[in-house]
Formats: C-alpha cells, sequence, structure tokens
C-alpha cells in the first residue's frame, strides 16, 4: 500500500473572505475539514501549501491559513510563490523525505494552483487524488464557477482519480 498524503492548496482568509468568497464558500470549507479529520484520524501527514504574493502578504490576515483549517503540531506548511506548489518550494523534497506516493488534493484556486499542483503531481509520478468537490474558485466573466470547476475536474481527470469528499478514506 502506497503512503498517502492529505494536500491542502491555498486554504487561506482572503479565499474566504465575506466581501468576496469563493463560490460555495462554507461547503467548501465543510468538505475541507472533513477531509482533515479524516486524514487525522488516519494518522495520515496533512500538509498545506501557503501562497504568497502582491494581494497575499506574509504576516497578513488574508495571508493566514483560515482558522477552521488551522494546521496542528506534526503538520507540515510549504510556501509557494507560484500556481505550481512544487515550483521554487520545498514539496517535492518533505513528499520524498516521508515516503509519500499519492497526494490527496483539495484547496484553491481550481484554474491555477489546484490544476497546475495536480498536473505536476502526476507528472512527478505520485498517485494523485484530486477531490472533486473540495476545490474551489470565483465566477470569471465568461463562466460560473460550477462551469469552472467541472470543466477542470474533466481535464484533471487525465492526471489524478476524481473522488467525492464523502469517498475519500484513509486507511491507517
Amino acid at each position: 500500500m502506497s503512503k498517502t498524503a492529505l494536500l491542502i492548496v491555498d486554504a487561506q482568509n482572503e479565499m474566504f473572505d465575506p466581501a468576496n468568497p469563493v463560490d460555495q464558500s462554507e461547503k467548501l470549507l465543510e468538505n475541507l475539514q472533513s477531509l482533515l479529520q479524516k486524514a487525522r484520524s488516519a494518522k495520515v501527514p496533512v500538509i498545506y501549501v501557503q501562497h504568497n504574493d502582491a494581494g497575499l502578504v506574509k504576516g497578513t490576515d488574508f495571508w493566514q491559513i483560515h482558522s477552521s483549517l488551522t494546521p496542528e503540531e506534526g503538520d507540515v506548511v510549504i510556501q509557494k510563490w507560484a500556481a505550481d506548489s512544487f515550483q521554487e518550494t520545498e514539496l517535492l523534497e518533505t513528499l520524498k523525505n516521508e515516503g509519500i506516493q499519492k497526494l490527496v488534493i483539495g484547496g484553491n484556486q481550481t484554474e491555477h494552483c489546484i490544476a497546475a499542483t495536480t498536473r505536476r503531481a502526476s507528472d512527478l509520478g505520485f498517485d494523485v487524488v484530486l477531490v472533486k468537490d473540495a476545490h474551489g474558485t470565483w465566477d470569471s466573466d465568461d463562466f460560473t464557477s460550477k462551469q469552472i470547476i467541472n470543466h477542470q475536474n474533466e481535464l484533471l481527470s487525465h492526471f489524478a482519480t476524481l473522488q467525492g469528499t464523502n469517498e475519500i478514506t484513509f486507511e491507517q
């Protein structure tokens, strides 16, 4: 059996800001909380990726990981500056050091960081599970968030197994 980790990407306060949250943010938070609880119950490693840019400045409230998803002692938090969570970060080294072969991925933003990270993880040889109802985005000028998520789920199904939050189980 391959060793698994839960990878939560960019679950930061900005994405859940009441003034402009990702679509269905409450349901997304519930799903991410469920995944965390399942992973922790099974003693599966939890790795957070935290985005940094002009709007997500280290130390600001928007930059913080959402309080309902707060990392616990033993969880790993990786800082990134690009959409791809592996680009110029310690993520790959961390996964290799822990013997992780399978990643269960959720978080934000569907068409950017989730898509780039899912594809890269697959390219690097990881067994990837994308939690199809545990990643979020905003409406664009041309598409609703639901259309974006559905389209990305379809595209990313070539790089990952798609499962819903309720389908995810972690082995001890």
